[in-house]
Order: structure tokens, then C-alpha cells, then sequence
């Protein structure tokens, strides 16, 4: 029997489709309320869920809450302090009390009115407790590049996206490391991770084992930007690997969380029909507009467990 390519691409197609359907949708009933959703952060008890909400073009950007009331989640409010600039990519401390967030407001301890991005955090007395006002994180975390999407291990070290165009390099995922109190000057990853092109939003396991982030165009990409992941060991930072058709799609795949084995990522994936039997009705059309997997930006969910490193 000859084996046309045509066969070869039905066959890739169903096989990628058959392993990719235990990523589910998250919180559906009010992501599909946004425009785009992105980089969602879970609280350590679990009962509060932030995202980005941003327009279609990505020029409009403000963090959204929502909060479980008893066994249902309430309705999406925007956070109480997000709304006004550019916010983005929301990331709990361990405790609850602290959140840590991506910004282009003005820093109110400097004589810039504008600038690139900056990681600010908010605290609170208790997990019922209101937020403070923001506060930029300041030295050596921030500089007069861009910073974004934080992450921290249990210990207390780091890690973040930074763009810094005096590298002639793309963004690259730097550590600080947390020492008797203070962060040290970070540094960039080694060349297992980073490379000449974009590294982003990078999710540090609790105990470091583990890095998962996006990378774009990468030879072993499956299209615009996957998710990869690379393990510590005695050595250093294993070579990062591409986490395969069960997770990236032939779109854009990033911005990964992780909770309880179970990872969480924004995905552009497009699974919108676009072939039919007889011509659509105006409610027919809209409802294949408004499906999850349209091409927009979606939170998704999959176990991590059946994708990590034995």
C-alpha cells in the first residue's frame, strides 16, 4: 500500500488530537467573557484565581480576580489594584500575602513618568485582607530593561523573564537568588535554557527541580511558541526539551503555572470548524466564533505528572 503524505498528515493530525484531549478548558463560563486571557495564578489554598484579561490587540491589559464562594467561583472583578495602566502576569508568594505582578505604571520613586516593564508587588494582613497599594521591587531585580512574569521556589530564589537589548540577545529567564534576607544581582540562565532567541515566562518548580517556559521558533517547535522543560540535577540545567504535541500545539502555547500536578497554560490553539454540510445560520456562525479553541488567547489545564521526567 503506498503511504501518501496526505495519509501521513490525517494520521499526525489524529494522533495529535487524540493525545491532547486530556487539556481541558479553564473556568470556561468567564474566560470566554474576555477578549484574551492569559498567565493565570492560583492562591495556596486554591479558592482564588487571578488572569489577564486583555483586548483583542493586546493593548489593553488589567488583572482580574475571582473567588470561590463556597463550591462555585464568583463573578470576575477586576483586581483592586489593576484597572488604571498595563498590568500583567500575576504570581502568589507562597503564603498567600504577597502577589507579584509585570507593570509599565509609573514609579512614583523615580522621576520617570513612563517606562518599560517592572515587577511590583501588593501585599495583605490575611487571605481576607485588601491589597495594598502597589510597590516596585526595585533594585537589582528592576532596571531600565524590561521585566516580567515572576517566579519563586520555596527557597526564596527568583526567577523572571528580563529584556535586555545591550546582550544583542532576545528575552532571556534570569535567577536571583535569595541570601540572609536579600537578592542577589541576578543572572541569566545557562545556554541550555537561553538562547540568542526568546525565553519567557519561565514557572520554577517548588523545589527547583524542574523549569518549565515558553520559547519561540525554536527548530524543535511545533509552531510560534511552545512550552519546554529542563531539569536540575547535581550539574546544572539539564538541555531543555520541547514538552511534545500533547501539550503545544501548532499555535501559541505559554505562559505555564503549576498547582498540584496539574499544569496551567494559555494557549492560541484554533479548532474552529471550517467546513460544513449546509450554509450556516447567523446563530450557528456566532456559536462556531465563540468556541473555546478559536484562536484567542485561553487557559488550559492537563495533568503534568504523564509529562514529567521518570
Amino acid at each position: 500500500m503506498r503511504v501518501t503524505y496526505t495519509t501521513l498528515l490525517l494520521v499526525f493530525c489524529f494522533i495529535t488530537a487524540y493525545s491532547q484531549e486530556n487539556i481541558k478548558p479553564v473556568l470556561p463560563e468567564i474566560v470566554t467573557q474576555f477578549p484574551n486571557v492569559r498567565d493565570i495564578a492560583i492562591s495556596p489554598k486554591g479558592d482564588e484565581v487571578l488572569f489577564t484579561a486583555q483586548n483583542v490587540l493586546g493593548t489593553l491589559s488589567a488583572i482580574v480576580e475571582v473567588k470561590k464562594q463556597g463550591n462555585v467561583w464568583g463573578p470576575p472583578q477586576i483586581a483592586s489594584f489593576s484597572g488604571q495602566y498595563f498590568d500583567l502576569e500575576p504570581y502568589f508568594g507562597k503564603d498567600g500575602l504577597t502577589l507579584y505582578f509585570a507593570s509599565t505604571r509609573p514609579n512614583k520613586n523615580t522621576s520617570e513618568h513612563s517606562k518599560n516593564f517592572d515587577i511590583w508587588y501588593v501585599t495583605r494582613q490575611n487571605v481576607n485582607g485588601k491589597w495594598t497599594e502597589p510597590i516596585n521591587m526595585g533594585s537589582p531585580i528592576n532596571t531600565e530593561h524590561g521585566e516580567f512574569y515572576s517566579s519563586i521556589a520555596d527557597n526564596g530564589n527568583f526567577y523572571f523573564t528580563r529584556d535586555n537589548p545591550s546582550l544583542k540577545r532576545k528575552d532571556d529567564i534570569y535567577v536571583s537568588e535569595l541570601k540572609k534576607g536579600s537578592y542577589t544581582e541576578p543572572k541569566p540562565l545557562p545556554d541550555t535554557i537561553n538562547s540568542e532567541g526568546y525565553e519567557y515566562n519561565a514557572f520554577i518548580a517548588p523545589d527547583e527541580s524542574y523549569l518549565i517556559f515558553g520559547a519561540y521558533n525554536r527548530n524543535d517547535g511545533l509552531g510560534s511558541g511552545d512550552l519546554y522543560i529542563s531539569y536540575k540535577a547535581k550539574s546544572g540545567w539539564s538541555n531543555a526539551q520541547n514538552m511534545g504535541s500533547s501539550i503545544n500545539s501548532d499555535k501559541m502555547d505559554y505562559c505555564p503555572f503549576v498547582k498540584n500536578n496539574v499544569l496551567y497554560f494559555t494557549s492560541k490553539r484554533d479548532h474552529t470548524n471550517t467546513e460544513f454540510d449546509t450554509p450556516l445560520s447567523v446563530t450557528e456562525l456566532l456559536e462556531e466564533f465563540n468556541t473555546y479553541e478559536n484562536g484567542q488567547s485561553r487557559l488550559y489545564k492537563t495533568n503534568l505528572e504523564t509529562h514529567l521526567k521518570e
